[in-house]
């Protein structure tokens, strides 16, 4: 996220998937391992059961394009910049291929076009991909309802103007505009708890899906010679469903909260009102386009609902949560002392248990671990511990942060809140030793099982123009079988995050091919520990 403030609000997302009717969908091809996501769901199940289907949600069904076959190409996967060892990065056809991609899902439109992002709106390319899609569709003879969400931080985004984007999109959209109607929204869930939207979704008739962390902020990804490198996937089938259902509870709150005073500000192309439930009211289920199971997950951050009162969950204390608060100045830790909190967030407990059933490896590519703390936390203790106890049991952890050289000021754009990657080998040190009850055994754990590298892009320690590499991955995978992409970042935020786990060989392999691995042949480099060269600057 840019920035210590944008950072505290770029964090959790509001995956509230609103009770989809079960799917006729195949199952999983016979013989697919499902082993992590049957782990992942058996603790949804526990922690959250009372918000299955608004919030999570299993489907089979869905297909990632070109997942097929492992040596074909990932049509699924879209990374900026994607021009993979040019320092210079004239020719970025990741970029490109997104572009494309929005434009050619949004061309497709027949019923519904559902965008949510991070404040400001998208701009640029991005806003240029969305309304070519528009006027493709209204030329083929339909009528898109089209809802834009974006979640704004208090002060910060103070600027972000509903009516103003409408005025601009109805101007871009010229006579095609008469065909569209437009739904344009921004919000804040808890200005006290620095909770707000944070997903990034754009969903097309409930049936096709492209979400990870890519911003539509042309500034930061496209007009710039010093681009954030991220990562999204598209899928077709069920689970888009799903993401749509999200959608509509996330409009549900904001609709409701559209007063003076209130937190949700909001514009329409055409006077009407407000509409909270297009994705119900426009769109039947998916039907199956493959045979890909995915489990969709996401939190409702501070403000949208309190707990799941059907969850009997009960966490005992958690180690380390006191060493993860800055001091008297850190707000109520959600992350490590709250148990309600937890059941209406499943996505953390997610993503822990998808890191905690890897048996053999795990790569882990994200802007951050850490937050900025005050003033909230500055670590999830719980993943630490996860991530402590695979190292002691001879797991290979690899972690890939955003360069620190990166990290900004408050209201800044940064794309670091570390100073250091040894605030992450501390930590997993501290951890470790807890854990043993012997530094030597820590060291060794750590130092023969852990990769930790700042990343690169290139052979070289920057872009051409000399600025750092900036990554904005939201990126767990586990065992070359299993993958999280979304918008929940791992360091502790409280925001209303979306994304999906995958389980399919396929596609875990073409995620390592293309993204995985030329990461780390140019971020090793950079690495402070790496138990396969020895290097163990912790």
């Amino acid at each position: 996220m840019r920035g210590a403030l944008a950072a505290v609000a770029a964090s959790t997302l509001i995956t509230v998937l609103s009770a989809a009717p079960s799917h006729a969908a195949p199952a999983p091809a016979q013989g697919a391992d499902t082993t992590h996501i049957d782990a992942v769901e058996q603790v949804l199940r526990q922690v959250s059961p009372g918000l299955e289907g608004t919030v999570w949600q299993r489907t089979d069904g869905n297909a990632l394009a070109g997942a097929d076959q492992a040596g074909g190409p990932a049509n699924w996967l879209f990374q900026t910049p994607g021009c993979w060892g040019d320092a210079t990065c004239a020719d970025r056809p990741g970029t490109r291929a997104l572009l494309a991609k929005m434009t050619a899902d949004v061309s497709a439109a027949t019923r519904t076009v559902d965008v949510s992002s991070l404040a400001p709106f998208p701009d640029g390319g991005f806003e240029d991909a969305l309304v070519a899609g528009l006027k493709a569709s209204v030329a083929a003879g339909h009528r898109p309802v089209v809802r834009i969400l974006v979640g704004a931080a208090p002060l910060y985004n103070a600027n972000v103007l509903p009516s103003r984007y409408r005025d601009d999109l109805v101007a871009k959209l010229g006579p095609a505009a008469s065909s569209v109607s437009l739904n344009i929204a921004s919000m804040t869930s808890s200005r006290t708890a620095f909770s707000w939207n944070h997903s990034k979704l754009l969903v097309v008739d409930g049936r096709t899906v492209l979400t990870g962390g890519i911003n539509g902020w042309s500034k930061d990804y496209l007009d710039t010679s010093h681009p954030v490198s991220d990562v999204d996937l598209a899928l077709t089938g069920p689970a888009a469903t799903s993401a749509g259902r999200y959608l509509d509870t996330l409009w549900e709150w904001t609709c409701g909260r559209t007063g003076l005073l209130d937190n949700a500000w909001f514009a329409s192309s055409d006077g009407g009102a407000c509409r909270p439930s297009i994705e119900r009211e426009l769109n039947p289920s998916a039907p199956a386009a493959g045979n890909v199971p995915v489990i969709a997950v996401g939190g409702l951050g501070v403000g949208i609902k309190d707990a799941d009162p059907s969850s009997g969950y009960r966490p005992g204390p958690v180690p380390g949560a006191a060493d993860a608060k800055c001091g008297p100045l850190t707000l109520h830790d959600n992350t490590n002392a709250d148990r309600d909190y937890e059941t209406v967030n499943p996505e953390e407990n997610a993503l822990r248990a998808l890191v905690g059933s890897a048996q053999r490896h795990i790569e882990i590519s994200q802007q951050d671990l850490n937050g900025t703390c005050p003033p909230i936390s500055h670590y999830d203790s719980r993943l630490y511990d996860t991530l402590a106890a695979k190292l002691a049991a001879g797991v290979k952890v690899r972690i890939v942060v955003s360069d620190p050289a990166n990290r900004g000021t408050v209201g800044s754009g940064g794309y670091s809140q570390m100073k250091s990657l040894a605030e992450i080998s501390d930590v997993l040190k501290a951890r470790l030793t807890a854990l043993t009850g012997d530094r030597g055994k820590a060291d060794a754990a750590l130092c023969g099982n852990l990769q930790l590298a700042s990343f690169r892009a290139a052979p070289t320690a920057t872009w051409a123009d000399g600025h750092p590499y900036a990554l904005h991955h939201k990126l767990v995978a586990v065992d070359d079988s299993a993958f999280y992409i979304g918008s929940k970042n791992l360091y502790p935020a409280w925001l209303q995050d979306f994304g999906y786990i995958v389980e399919n060989r396929n596609a875990a392999a073409q995620l390592d091919r293309d993204l995985l691995g030329p990461e780390w042949k140019y971020s090793q480099a950079a690495a402070t520990v790496d138990w396969s060269t020895g290097t163990c600057r912790a």
